[in-house]
């Protein structure tokens, strides 16, 4: 009897374990590079496709919307008085006293200040005395004419010594029509004696006190301003509008006033004439607008915003301006299509509203306009697009 069949476990073959271990440790590498390798390739992909995404440039686009058929202008303002005058002295003298102060309501004729000229009072008794002595020579050769003409009539007296009698009278009379006329002037220059106040109004400014010496004229080195004057029930307001919204101004264009005081109130105002031409050096046409003091809350000097509302026969599509490029062909917007790819777009412009623009022609109310876009941005490029950008409103 043999060992092997006596211990079974002897009888089997032996099995060799290498090439288990091999197949466990081949597994393990593959493990171990599918650890490695599998990510970076993953981080890699990753890597390109965010490096593919940063290539391509997101923008923000809005959309147009309609344009206001009409719209305010707000523009700087002058409130002035509707009628104002410096008032100044016609005489020489010294003043005798003053009647209205500064801030003082006068009616038209109201008595402000007396001038004492004593010299503008003899001269108006001299010429009423010479006058008078006119008056008398007239008599006297009217009378003398008279009679020698009924004289003439009866062949008495020669023709010539006749129509000398009347030219004398003639005479006579030219000399009491001017002394008439001089008497006048010096009654007329010793009524500026009073100063009065020639329209209802308030009085903005006294420049003198009792005993002043007074100088007339108002040419400047001449005499001085004695009282200034305004009328501030009725108030004028002026203003420049540009160009190209002038057309629509015109007698009766309905408008409003703020004060910076009183920024929360209106005003109604009215667009009462227009210089009819454009001013050469801004631009611009000069409107004259009326309105009511209102009871003294809008003072004559005061600054103003005046609003205007100008309308539109055909309103186009309103965009923001910072959506606008300015090449050398002319306005043009970047619009983003339905691939996402740019296209630039000349557009025709209408009114201007400060941070938003009419546009008239070259876009459509569904487009996709780029905003605030960058010098890069050129026709064809592949974009990303971000949010829609929010309107501010109109």
């Amino acid at each position: 009897m043999t060992r092997t069949d006596l211990d079974p476990k002897a009888a089997a073959p032996r099995r060799n374990p290498r090439p288990a271990m091999l197949a466990l440790a081949g597994a393990a590498v593959a493990l171990a590079l599918t650890a490695g390798i599998v990510p970076r390739w993953q981080g890699h992909a990753v890597l390109q496709q965010r490096a593919q995404a940063a290539q391509t440039p997101i923008v923000s686009v809005v959309q147009p919307r309609a344009a206001a058929a009409a719209h305010d202008i707000i523009l700087p303002a002058d409130v002035r008085a509707y009628e104002d005058a410096a008032i100044h002295a016609r005489v020489n003298g010294y003043l005798r006293h003053w009647y209205a102060d500064i801030g003082t309501p006068v009616k038209a004729g109201q008595l402000l200040a007396e001038i004492d000229a004593p010299e503008v009072a003899d001269q108006l008794r001299q010429a009423r005395a010479d006058e008078a002595t006119a008056a008398a020579n007239y008599q006297l050769a009217s009378t003398t004419a008279k009679r020698w003409q009924d004289l003439q009539a009866t062949n008495a007296v020669a023709q010539q010594e006749t129509d000398q009698k009347v030219a004398d009278m003639n005479a006579k009379a030219a000399l009491l029509a001017a002394a008439r006329s001089n008497t006048s002037r010096l009654a007329q220059l010793a009524s500026y004696t009073q100063i009065r106040a020639p329209f209802d109004g308030v009085i903005t400014a006294r420049n003198v006190d009792t005993g002043a010496l007074i100088d007339a004229g108002s040419a400047p080195g001449q005499g001085r301003e004695l009282f200034h004057i305004s009328a501030g029930t009725r108030l004028r307001v002026y203003a420049q509008v540009p160009q190209d919204v002038s057309a629509a101004m015109g007698p009766g264009t309905q408008a409003w006033l703020t004060l910076p005081q009183a920024p929360d109130k209106r005003y109604p105002a009215t667009v009462a004439r227009t210089a009819g031409a454009i001013d050469p050096v801004t631009r611009s046409l000069r409107v004259e607008l009326d309105v009511d003091s209102q009871d003294g809350r809008i003072l004559p000097g005061a600054y103003a915003q005046v609003h205007l509302e100008v309308g539109a026969e055909h309103a186009g599509l309103d965009l923001p301006a910072n959506t606008l490029m300015f090449p050398a062909g002319g306005p043009t917007v970047a619009v983003v299509g339905p691939d996402n790819t740019l296209t630039i777009r000349h557009v025709a412009l209408g009114r201007d509203f400060g941070t938003h623009v009419e546009v008239l022609d070259g876009l459509q109310a569904s487009d996709r306009v780029v905003v605030n876009p960058g010098d890069g941005i050129v026709a064809g490029m592949t974009v990303r697009v971000a949010a829609p950008a929010k309107r501010d409103p109109a």
